[in-house]
């Protein structure tokens, strides 16, 4: 029998819920990572992978990445959030000439985001929703980068530990930790 993914969630849910009428107390993330070892696999996200590739038959559509379109208006601005302050990295730039707009793809780890000053391309005032592990490392690491027009707090919310930075086009970035 193959277990997906949606599966091995609900058995973390449940594992965790026993434990806690036993009066042991575990974050979902480590009830996750429990029931990927007794899956098998090393970690919670290897298993995820592994048993979304599993249950999905060889035919059907896989989505490998995504990469949403943000507006921007100024390509030094633009490098000197993205870059120096979120630490991003240029994987491409492209234009059609010299004088014309840019189109850049940016990369930090596996988040990928492409930088357009097109005007069709997209609508300044976007938002980019980034399910994130580590986040405090990320908000320390922002922190302490002194970024002078963004400085971004720490907020628990219902759904998540969350850190919301606005580009100085008006897009927004809320990385968010979902399994605290």
């Amino acid at each position: 029998m193959t277990t997906t993914p949606e599966q091995a969630k609900s058995m973390a849910r449940n594992l965790r819920a026993a434990l806690s009428l036993e009066g042991t107390e575990i974050s979902h993330s480590s009830a996750l990572e429990l029931v990927a070892r007794s899956l098998g696999h090393p970690d919670w996200n290897t298993a995820c992978a592994a048993l979304a590739r599993q249950a999905a038959p060889d035919d059907a559509p896989r989505f490998l990445r995504c990469s949403p379109i943000l507006r921007i208006f100024d390509e030094a601005k633009a490098r000197a959030f993205y870059c120096d302050f979120l630490g991003f990295r240029v994987t491409f730039e492209h234009r059609f000439a010299a004088d014309m707009p840019l189109y850049m793809g940016i990369e930090r780890g596996d988040l990928s985001l492409h930088l357009s000053e097109h005007h069709g391309d997209a609508s300044p005032g976007a938002t980019v929703f980034v399910a994130t592990a580590n986040l405090r490392a990320l908000h320390r690491a922002l922190s302490e980068t002194r970024y002078p027009y963004n400085r971004p707090g720490l907020e628990e919310l219902p759904w998540g530990l969350q850190v919301e930075v606005t580009d100085p086009f008006g897009n927004r970035i809320r990385f968010c930790q979902q399994d605290q």
